[in-house]
Formats: structure tokens, C-alpha cells, sequence
């Protein structure tokens, strides 16, 4: 069995290894890389490509446990981590945190209330709202499934020296910051 589990995981890094790539095996051979240097990166990226596996299927135990749409669970998320200090948390909030629209997050709302996620109660200071509170029994919940796993994860960084950590935050920033490329564009190479 771990010798499938090596198969696969050189199998995976043969598919991120720019050296077997025409396009990309031009920029590190200009770039002054040595075979060690693009070894640790290949192992870097594949390391990252598990990571986003495993985070997906934590979230999609998470969200087979509660019942809940990838939606649902984002706004279920934001309702209990913005009210935990107090916010009064609005529908107009949740649809620009989704990024949704307001129709969109009332039907949301109308089926995580029927599904005994949510409740709607009147706004403590605006008479024309009405703030969104999680129920007790999803609270407990999303605290056993998702808060569980953010724990674990929460553990894993704290293992890690501060240097460890300011360099890992460093590259996930650096990566995130990478403009989205317009691959239909002519030449493929353009910021969308």
C-alpha cells in the first residue's frame, strides 16, 4: 500500500515539474535553478495541491454532517465569527460577504430558517431590519465538526517557528496576489 501511495505521489510530481514542460522548463532553465532548487519547489507545490484535497474534503464532511450547500456553510461560518463579538449581523452583510445578491441571500435565509440553522429577530436599533442569529443546536454542531478541524489546523501553524510561519504566510500571500491570467485572450498571457 505505500508503495501506491509513492507511486502516486511521484506520479503527481512529475505533472508539476516544469522540466517536463516546454513553456515553463524555458523559464526555470533562464531563472538559474538548480535540480535541487525546482525538486524542493515541485515538492512545495505538490505538498499544496494535497493540502487543498484535504481542506476540501474536511469541508465537505463538515457540510455532509450539518446538511449545508458550500453557500450555506460560508454564510453559517460569517453569522457565528462576526457575532461573536457582538455584531448584529444583517442580511445586506451576509449577501456582500457571499457575494450574492439580495434576493438571492433571502431565499438562502428562508431555507437555513426552515432547516432550523438560522433565526431572524428583530434588530436591537433599526426598526427596518432584522439581524440573523444561528440556533443553538447548529452552533454546537459547526463548534464539533468545523471548529474541530480549524483547531487541528490552528495546531499544525503553532508547531511551526515564527520564521516558519512569516515565510509560509509570505508565499500563500504572494501566490494569492498573482493576477488571474485570460487564457482565451490572443497570446494567453493576460491579466483578466
Amino acid at each position: 500500500m505505500a508503495d501506491l501511495a509513492d507511486d502516486a505521489g511521484a506520479g503527481e510530481r512529475a505533472m508539476l515539474d516544469p522540466r517536463r514542460f516546454d513553456a515553463s522548463a524555458e523559464l526555470i532553465r533562464s531563472a538559474g535553478l538548480s535540480d535541487g532548487d525546482i525538486d524542493e519547489i515541485v515538492a512545495l507545490f505538490a505538498a499544496l495541491r494535497r493540502w487543498h484535497r484535504a481542506s476540501d474534503a474536511h469541508s465537505e464532511a463538515s457540510r455532509r454532517r450539518m446538511r449545508l450547500g458550500r453557500n450555506d456553510m460560508r454564510a453559517i461560518r460569517f453569522v457565528l465569527a462576526t457575532g461573536h463579538d457582538g455584531t448584529i449581523v444583517t442580511s445586506t452583510m451576509l449577501a456582500e460577504h457571499l457575494g450574492i445578491t439580495g434576493p438571492s441571500v433571502t431565499k438562502m435565509l428562508d431555507r437555513l430558517e426552515r432547516a432550523g440553522h438560522i433565526r431572524r429577530e428583530p434588530h436591537p436599533t433599526d426598526r427596518r431590519a432584522l439581524s440573523i442569529v444561528v440556533t443553538e443546536a447548529t452552533s454546537r454542531t459547526a463548534q464539533e465538526s468545523v471548529g474541530r478541524d480549524h483547531t487541528r489546523r490552528f495546531e499544525v501553524a503553532a508547531r511551526l517557528s515564527s520564521d516558519e510561519r512569516l515565510a509560509a504566510t509570505r508565499f500563500l500571500e504572494e501566490l494569492a496576489a498573482l493576477p488571474v491570467l485570460d487564457h482565451a485572450a490572443a497570446g494567453g498571457g493576460r491579466a483578466a
